[in-house]
């Protein structure tokens, strides 16, 4: 890494933490960010070599006659099986890795961030320089996604949770944690990660 280049520094929690909501408040502060998940959907249907990948591994069907992936179809295909969600893993997460770097390059700020649901359980923190976990409490995670997400029902989220890891977990390998509880501020919190990255980079 050169000095020109930005610090690269991971957000991530669980479904339902309040991971987005964080970035934003770094977005306020001048941080660009970068939503690894919405993009990784773009590059499904952009990015040519990563299209060929998902053909040869799914078939066409993985996408509609105009382009689109075929959503229904895939989720259907990896979903519930580990072995085809790995080989989907193994096709994005290099387009997007690759996609990131592009961006951050062209960043001009002292630090990006990346925002991603599964930064530990993909691997992809290890390409980063700092991770901040947004931890969250079961029950109010729960709360906020079927009022956030009245289509979605309990047993569906529960599938998600347990398809990530722990807060415990991810909080032991993070580098700084943002706890977002009904008694704790989000706003304070970030200023004192943010000031934190600063003085680290003036050292």
């Amino acid at each position: 890494m050169t000095k020109n280049t930005p610090i690269l520094v991971g957000i991530t929690g669980g479904i339902g933490a309040g991971k987005s909501t964080a970035a934003k408040i770094f977005n306020t502060l001048g941080i660009p960010i970068y939503y690894a998940d919405e993009r990784a959907k773009w590059l499904m249907e952009n990015d040519n070599n990563l299209i060929s990948g998902i053909k040869n591994a799914f078939g066409n069907n993985s996408y509609l006659e105009n382009g689109k992936l075929n959503k229904p179809f895939l989720a259907g295909e990896v979903f519930s099986d580990l072995e085809k969600t790995k080989i989907i893993n193994d096709l994005v997460h290099p387009a997007v890795k690759r996609d990131f770097q592009d961006w951050a390059a062209q960043q001009k700020s002292p630090y990006v961030l990346k925002e991603a649901a599964l930064l530990f359980e993909s691997g992809s923190y290890k390409e980063l320089d700092k991770v901040i976990h947004v931890s969250s409490p079961l029950k109010i995670r729960m709360n906020r996604i079927l009022f956030r997400d009245p289509h979605r029902t309990e047993e569906q989220v529960n599938a998600i949770i347990d398809r990530q890891y722990a807060d415990e977990k991810k909080n032991k390998m993070a580098d700084y944690i943002i706890r977002n509880k009904e008694n704790k501020m989000l706003i304070p919190q970030v200023l004192d990660i943010h000031e934190k990255l600063l003085l680290e980079l003036s050292v």
